[in-house]
């Protein structure tokens, strides 16, 4: 068990965890409530690339829930961050939406369907068969491929959805290249999380729905972890995995009582 009175920090997933699409999940209120009145450090670390922390903000108000925008890092800022790194001034040709378009413009990387040095791509409802076929022949033609994350579904109201990972697999395929994913359970984005907290991974807490992106993220960070049973995991797929969650919850709720001892 950890004793989450004692944690200083909280790194938690959002897709499956707070939420179902537009549904705000049993005990997200409470486990938000906590975080605030107990005073601890929180950064919700997205895999999502399609919306701004902004949005994001305005998403969990409409469910009743106020977090400041500050609290909210996406993939999307994790690549474009990468890209910058990487190269100064370079240019991509994007597949996604204005949270990765946004944080991509916010890093003075500029657009390019000619001859950029990255093809990009995120979630979204631009994703079709032409701009497929256009990312295919720009990384044919020698740019180099990103995911924003490696997720391959997601959970929504009445079922799953298609995510990053799904949408970049025609191209690998079709080019024979493979992409570099800049999301969970990337170490970069990880280590990003704890500077922004402020925090040691060992005074830290991971919490997710996902064993192969949030609980691997936090077992290799060195932190303790919670696997919550609202997303995509159930008991049976835990059991694959060599690795394993510090504890496994119903759902964020628990956090809270097992914080109060209930």
């Amino acid at each position: 068990m950890i004793d989450f009175n004692e944690k200083k920090g909280f790194i938690i997933d959002m897709d499956g965890v707070m939420y179902h699409g537009n549904r705000v999940l049993e005990g997200a209120v409470d486990f938000i409530n906590w975080l605030q009145e107990k005073d601890k450090k929180y950064l919700f670390l997205t895999n999502s690339s399609e919306k701004t922390p902004q949005e994001l903000r305005q998403k969990l108000l409409r469910m009743g829930l106020d977090v400041p925008s500050e609290h909210f890092y996406t993939s999307a800022l994790a690549t474009a961050r990468f890209l910058a790194a990487q190269k100064e001034e370079c240019s991509a040709y994007v597949i996604g939406e204005a949270g990765l378009l946004n944080a991509l413009y916010d890093q003075g990387i500029t657009m390019n369907d000619v001859n950029p040095d990255y093809v990009v791509v995120g979630e979204g409802k631009s994703y079709s068969f032409e701009t497929l076929t256009k990312a295919v022949n720009l990384v044919k033609k020698g740019a180099r491929l990103i995911g924003a994350n490696t997720d391959i579904s997601g959970p929504i109201e009445n079922g799953i959805a298609p995510a990053c990972g799904a949408l970049v697999a025609p191209i690998e395929v079709a080019t024979g290249k493979k992409a570099y994913f800049c999301g969970k359970p990337n170490p970069l984005m990880m280590r990003t999380g704890l500077s922004i907290l402020g925090c040691h991974a060992g005074e830290a807490v991971v919490v997710g729905d996902r064993m192969d992106t949030d609980i691997v993220a936090g077992t290799e960070s060195g932190a303790d972890t919670v696997l919550v049973l609202s997303g995509v995991t159930d008991m049976e797929t835990v059991r694959k995995y060599a690795y394993q969650p510090t504890v496994i919850f119903d759902g964020v709720g628990d956090i809270v009582k097992a914080a109060e001892g209930k």
